[in-house]
């Protein structure tokens, strides 16, 4: 099966482009794009079937997925989360494969991890290919804004060659395709996923905080659900792609405007990055382009894992942190 969908490649790439502004591109009503994970009634479609609520309490999580595998494309929605005491909480807003390729699947992650009263709520991205998860790629960020406030956007571009997060239009990380990669680029079709669940174990302070249900129900509210990409049937293997509409009105490659953004929000708000992280590995893995000033960076916000000095906690220790970011705005 995977073969037959590399054919689909080509084909499928011309139809996405780097993220200029979503406003033009459809979003679908719940019905349209998605069906219910998990939950039971801890998933509520609102009356006007565009809005959907989330909620985690002593009983369960819950969570949706897309009604089709999607071979490339943009996809994006509008994402309130809890308020107040929210350590353990995990909201996951991603794209996988893994139902289908349980030894070689792909994945594309925003991780969105809750924190003690008084603290931030803070981001997490990750990116597995062909089942590549003994190397994490993750890279973990605070925000300019309190992300239980308000609604804000979280959008993931993915296409043949390159994978684009946003948050609010600006894009917070890019990743290349690169021979040094190889299979570790994400290349199968995936299907876009959102939940909420106990991390307790791990998401706070390394499992130090955990879920506290007097709090509960934890409830994540989602908008503005846009599934914009090829589509493809895993049954027939045919792809949907000369119907995806609105194409041309997504701009191409990374404004100058956004890479400056990207570039502040980077130097202001990242926290960690497994292409500096000392204590997982001896060099950093092939793929990385090490930015001195980055790297210094780090290295000060905290110098046992980007310096190389004595660790206590074994190689996940960037999990464990809990530090606020750096400044309020990009």
């Amino acid at each position: 099966m995977v073969n037959d969908y590399v054919g689909l490649l080509v084909l499928c790439s011309v139809l996405v482009f780097a993220f200029g502004s979503s406003t033009n591109l459809p979003i679908l009503s719940f019905d349209e794009g998605y069906s219910q994970l998990f939950g039971d009634d801890n998933l509520m479609v609102l009356k006007d079937g565009k809005r959907v609520h989330i909620s985690l309490d002593e009983r369960t999580g819950s969570g949706f997925v897309s009604q089709d595998l999607y071979l490339h494309g943009f996809f994006s929605a509008s994402i309130k989360l809890p308020a107040d005491y929210t350590a353990g909480v995990v909201v996951a807003f991603y794209m996988s494969n893994g139902d289908i390729f349980e030894k070689n699947h792909d994945e594309l992650d925003f991780e969105f991890l809750g924190n003690i009263r008084g603290k931030d709520w803070r981001i997490q991205t990750n990116v597995y290919g062909n089942g590549s998860t003994n190397v994490g790629r993750e890279e973990r960020y605070g925000l300019w804004f309190d992300p239980s406030e308000d609604f804000h956007q979280y959008s993931i571009l993915w296409t043949e060659n390159q994978i684009i997060f946003y948050v609010d239009n600006v894009p917070i990380r890019e990743i290349k395709r690169t021979e040094e990669m190889g299979g570790d680029f994400p290349s199968k079709p995936m299907s876009l996923y959102a939940t909420i669940w106990d991390g307790s174990n791990w998401a706070t302070n390394g499992g130090k905080y955990k879920v506290n249900y007097k709090y509960a129900p934890y409830i994540a509210k989602f908008s503005d659900l846009v599934l914009h990409g090829c589509a493809v049937d895993p049954i027939e293997q045919s792809s949907k792609c000369d119907n995806v509409p609105n194409s041309e009105a997504i701009p191409t490659g990374i404004t100058h405007e956004q890479r400056i953004k990207m570039g502040h929000f980077r130097k202001k708000h990242m926290q960690y990055s497994y292409c500096y992280d000392k204590t997982r590995y001896t060099a950093p893995p092939s793929e990385c382009v090490i930015d001195p000033q980055e790297a210094e960076r780090l290295r000060g916000f905290d110098p046992v894992t980007f310096g190389g000095g004595r660790h206590h906690h074994g190689k996940r220790h960037h999990r464990n942190r809990s530090s606020r970011a750096e400044g309020t705005s990009i």
